[in-house]
């Protein structure tokens, strides 16, 4: 009994991940390189640079002091919950730097891009 339960369970699981997977790579892809130059163009000008070593987008932000900093960094997680899109980020004192990347497609997406555009008008 604990064998068919065993492997009843393990089809269930398989199935779910198999459906979550399909789900992400649909709702995620990385962007060529053509769409992406044009899409980094105007991030360049704003202060946004691309790692190719680590494949994401990365910016220093500054702000007057603490407050205004994470402050800023609330606005932005609010934001990253709705996208479900989390930045990787360090904070020191009136210093955000921010790094962007998507795990599922192990690169840049809209995802990314869309995120930047957002860090940008509210910074």
């Amino acid at each position: 009994m604990l064998s068919v339960c065993s492997l009843l369970l393990k089809r269930v699981v398989k199935t779910e991940l198999s459906c979550n997977l399909k789900m992400a790579t649909k709702a995620v892809r990385i962007l060529g390189s053509a769409e992406y130059e044009a899409e980094f163009t105007s991030l360049k000008q704003a202060g946004w640079s691309l790692d190719t070593e680590k494949d994401q987008l990365s910016k220093k932000f500054l702000f007057q002091d603490f407050n205004q900093a994470f402050g800023w960094m609330s606005r932005v997680a609010l934001h990253a919950e709705k996208m479900d899109h989390h930045p990787e980020w360090f904070n020191v004192y009136n210093r955000v730097e921010v790094s962007l990347s998507t795990h599922e497609c192990k690169g840049v997406s809209p995802r990314d891009l869309d995120m930047a555009k957002f860090m940008d008008s509210i910074s």
